[in-house]
């Protein structure tokens, strides 16, 4: 158990311990006391993810404060203010399907003259379906408890990269970053969403 100076183990830090790679989703949605989660797994990983969820802080500069200052206000207005945030989720893909080389290139489908396979080529412009709604990333823990976070609306925006390697499996790097819908009252925040275990489940 926790002892101070020594460790601060309890008996909920299993509960609180993330372990293992996750998976993650497309479309993922909780309907009738349920999450979709299987329908919605997009392939196998390998080397895991990252999730990056980062506001952005800017501090009204001031003559004589040489530190930052914790609660200074005027008029009720914050001296350091967030004005922005950025999330991201970098996703080490095993699979290479047609859907994710789609939606790295910004790609669309084409008519191929080999009907054994499907064609993707380029276009000139970002459309609504590039998007991936509610990608997810869910990871477990130690006590088998799921956490998930979900991007309402997700593009990847690191392109694509294939690289083969004699006696090794290629693995694809891939960035999805949250974006705010056009039709939202304000554009303050992300539709990035996590969904914690409360210690009474």
């Amino acid at each position: 158990m926790a002892l101070a100076g020594r460790n601060g183990i309890s008996e909920n830090t299993p509960k609180n311990i993330l372990f293992g790679a996750g998976t993650i989703h497309k479309g993922l949605k909780y309907a009738t006391n349920s999450w979709n989660f299987a329908e919605t797994i997009v392939g196998a990983t390998n080397g895991g993810s990252k999730l990056s969820i980062v506001p952005e802080m800017y501090d009204v500069p001031l003559d004589g404060a040489n530190v930052a200052v914790k609660d200074l206000k005027v008029k009720n207005e914050d001296l350091k203010v967030k004005n922005g945030e950025t999330a991201t989720m970098e996703v080490n893909f095993a699979e290479l399907t047609a859907d994710i080389m789609k939606a790295a290139t910004i790609g669309k489908d084409g008519t191929s003259a080999d009907t054994t396979y499907n064609l993707i080529e380029s276009k000139a412009d970002i459309a609504v379906g590039d998007y991936w709604e509610n990608v997810a990333f869910v990871g477990r823990t130690l006590d088998g408890k799921n956490i998930i976070a979900i991007f309402e609306n997700a593009l990847i925006i690191s392109g694509l990269e294939m690289e083969g390697k004699n006696k090794e499996s290629a693995t694809g790097t891939y960035t999805f970053a949250c974006h705010a819908d056009n039709d939202s009252d304000t554009f303050d925040v992300l539709p990035w969403k996590i969904y914690y275990p409360k210690a009474s489940v």
